[in-house]
């Protein structure tokens, strides 16, 4: 429920809410505040009493008082998002002090400053429901996963969805390349390998490769480079604050930069191949991701071994079965002439990416706003 931090009228300037609205004369506090807020890329309008000004009150997307302004706002308007701040740990008034001007929260700094610096961030970009982040991992080499990754997410796109396409697996040679962007001009894992703490989700997307609809997180041609797991938990959670769909091209491996890209995935797809050994193949691959990942789906793929269907593959892993991949030839050739996997609407997996967006994309994850540390509820 982030957007009960913001206000119901938030002012958007040039697709962003604007900054904050500081009420404080505390020098000190101010200069916490407005690092904070650079910290979230944020433009704070700062006053020393409730702004003359008529609507800013109202209109801002979240308001934070300071404890020394908290007389002066009692005759302000009630709305939803004012946060009362201060860093008196023991100060036996503060809670009556949020209940006269209605705050939702009350902070102590500095242990509420990284709850803070993401709440502030929230109403700036005007964070609503987080992305449908969907990992595609194959049961063995060459089962198709990131053929698949591309396909659903130049559907997503097609279909109108906000589409980020991640590539996970510094191994696979790129997934910018089954696009046709490998030249595309644009950040690369390597320039966000060094990356921790927050990110804003609208800087990523518009440092990124714009490909078919949809922008695009790849590797470089020439670098081998470990992304740590605090530098993938940034990037794929400011790529979930923007909503709408995040594709996630995952290997087979689970390593600790793995574990976190898959410990933020809504959903997660098992693509097999319908033959024994990868079957085989297949289960020790889902009992290890498993161990993160609770929904995690079967997408069997033809021609099958004598004896095999989709229906038996997946009850063979014990997974539930998403359904059965097709085989699409010319696949090649198409990229090739530059049409990307799913590129042609009309093609059988484009339709089967489809079917899927239509039957999942509504289960996003709405999960609620936790409290501050160092602070409460008022």
């Amino acid at each position: 429920m982030a957007g009960s931090l913001a206000g119901e009228e938030a002012a958007v300037v040039g697709g962003r809410r604007g900054g904050p609205l500081i009420v404080t004369e505390d020098v000190e506090l101010l200069d916490d505040l407005l690092r904070l807020c650079a910290a979230a890329g944020a433009e704070p309008e700062v006053h020393h009493g409730p702004p003359g000004r008529r609507g800013s009150w109202e209109r801002a997307p979240m308001v934070l008082v300071g404890d020394d302004a908290a007389a002066r706002c009692r005759g302000a308007g009630r709305r939803k998002g004012v946060m009362l701040v201060g860093r008196d740990q023991d100060d036996p008034d503060v809670w009556r002090r949020a209940v006269e001007i209605g705050a939702e929260y009350v902070l102590r700094l500095p242990d509420s400053e990284g709850w803070l610096v993401d709440q502030i961030a929230n109403a700036a970009e005007g964070v609503g429901r987080p992305a449908l982040t969907v990992g595609v991992l194959g049961g063995r080499g060459g089962s198709g996963a990131s053929t698949l990754a591309c396909a659903l997410a130049v559907s997503a796109a097609r279909s109108g969805r906000r589409t980020m396409l991640i590539d996970a697996d510094p191994l696979g040679g790129g997934i910018d390349v089954l696009l046709g962007g490998e030249r595309a001009e644009g950040l690369r894992w390597p320039d966000f390998a060094q990356s921790k703490g927050r990110l804003g989700g609208g800087a990523l997307e518009d440092s990124l490769p714009a490909l078919h609809g949809l922008r695009v997180l790849s590797w470089g041609r020439d670098d081998e480079v470990v992304i740590p797991p605090q530098a993938m938990r940034a990037v794929l959670a400011a790529a979930r604050r923007l909503g709408g769909v995040v594709v996630v091209d995952l290997p087979r491996r689970v390593d600790e930069g793995v574990a976190e890209a898959l410990a933020q995935l809504d959903l997660g797809l098992l693509v097999v191949p319908g033959e024994l050994r990868a079957v085989a193949a297949a289960k020790r691959v889902a009992s290890t991701v498993g161990m993160v990942l609770d929904d995690l789906r079967v997408v069997p793929r033809g021609p099958y071994a004598s004896g095999l269907d989709g229906s038996w593959v997946a009850r063979a892993i014990g997974l539930p079965l998403v359904g059965e991949l097709p085989w699409e030839s010319g696949l090649l050739d198409s990229q090739d002439d530059g049409t990307p996997p799913g590129g042609n609407a009309r093609s059988s997996l484009a339709r089967f990416c489809a079917a899927f967006w239509d039957q999942v994309a509504a289960a996003g994850d709405t999960s609620p706003v936790t409290g501050p540390p160092g602070g409460g509820t008022a």
